[in-house]
């Protein structure tokens, strides 16, 4: 699908949603493209399991998801941090949907590492059909990062890599994954463009670590799926680090 951009909010989402943000989605929809949004809510989540006393359990930077934490995930992303967004959006005028996986299973998945991971999954499929019907009637599709398996279990899903998926799927022309800084840093300098080839380097030199490094690694699979260029950025109004495969820069 032509024209698409794909949206990912990390952190805080509501800190994304500034003025500037609005206006740089209307200029777009102006333009004729056509905006996706998913948005995360780990902040959101690790809060109110400090509130349930649940603790919170990381490994390889994913949150080991027991049967009370996926609830509690359920419970923030689909009654809180969803209509939150939802809500911003309509009171700047644009027409929106959230959507979560019972949505029509519009993301299906299956199980990372039961054993170890409990309820994480990866994406195996996106329903483009509902997402593509829903752009050509101008509305923004509003997704938050759960899955449902083949067999209807419920899955926790990285947000990056779920919008990778949705871009790749969509053949996205531009992807942005927002973070909290305004890209990514080489020698105390913030790059303005990265080749695919040279992410390899930049994390065997250790350059590129901690939460960078999913970012990144989604970045290039978004790219070999046929999403053009992937922004990493803490504004939308801002290119932050434009990375793109090596044949587009040689």
């Amino acid at each position: 699908m032509k024209k698409v951009i794909v949206i990912k909010m990390g952190g805080v989402a509501s800190d994304n949603l500034t003025k500037s943000f609005f206006e740089q989605v209307d200029q777009w929809q102006k333009e004729g493209k056509k905006v996706v949004i998913v948005h995360g809510g780990g902040h959101y989540i690790s809060e109110m399991m400090q509130r349930l006393n649940v603790p919170v359990v990381v490994k390889d930077g994913l949150r080991v998801t027991t049967e009370e934490t996926l609830k509690i995930t359920q419970m923030v992303l689909i009654g809180q941090v969803q209509p939150m967004i939802t809500t911003h959006f309509q009171q700047e005028g644009f027409s929106v949907v959230g959507l979560n996986a019972s949505c029509g299973q519009i993301i299906t998945g299956t199980f990372l590492d039961k054993n170890t991971l409990g309820s994480v999954g990866e994406v195996k499929q996106v329903d483009t059909e509902l997402l593509e019907h829903l752009l050509e009637t101008k509305h923004i599709p509003i997704i938050a990062p759960l899955g449902l398996t083949k067999t209807g279990e419920w899955l926790n899903i990285n947000a990056d890599h779920v919008a990778c998926k949705v871009a790749e799927e969509l053949q996205a022309e531009k992807l942005y994954l927002l973070t909290d800084v305004p890209g990514v840093k080489k020698e105390n300098q913030w790059l303005k463009e990265l080749s695919t080839n040279e992410i390899p380097q930049l994390k065997t030199a250790k350059i590129i670590k901690g939460g960078m490094l999913p970012k990144l690694e989604s970045a290039v699979t978004a790219i070999k799926g046929g999403v053009k260029e992937v922004h990493i950025t803490n504004q939308i109004q801002y290119d932050g680090t434009i990375i793109k495969s090596k044949e587009v820069f040689a």
